[in-house]
């Protein structure tokens, strides 16, 4: 079960395989869409991406939805952006 505004309210769920069972409990992977970029930002030293989902959204949760645009930074194993010092990133909407 999801929370209401869950950005996996619409991932489906693992179907069972031709022998009934389940390859896994859970959902699958979400489709990441494109997300149009409005805003290009230079990466800074000490940025981090939920600083800058603070300043661009007010809202730090939304870092997510800066990695999403920014599909080849990696993953967010760290939210920190050192290794991309001098790059220009995509912050898109806040909302679709």
């Amino acid at each position: 079960m999801f929370l209401k505004n869950s950005r996996y309210q619409r991932t489906r769920r693992f179907a069972p395989g031709p022998d009934g069972s389940l390859r896994c409990k859970g959902t699958r992977p979400r489709e990441i869409g494109p997300a149009p970029g409005v805003i290009e930002h230079v990466v800074r030293e000490g940025d981090r991406l939920d600083l800058l989902a603070g300043h661009y959204y007010n809202d730090p949760r939304l870092w997510w939805r800066i990695l999403d645009a920014n599909a080849d930074m990696g993953d967010a194993a760290e939210l920190s952006l050192r290794q991309h010092v001098g790059e220009i990133i995509l912050i898109p909407r806040a909302r679709d």
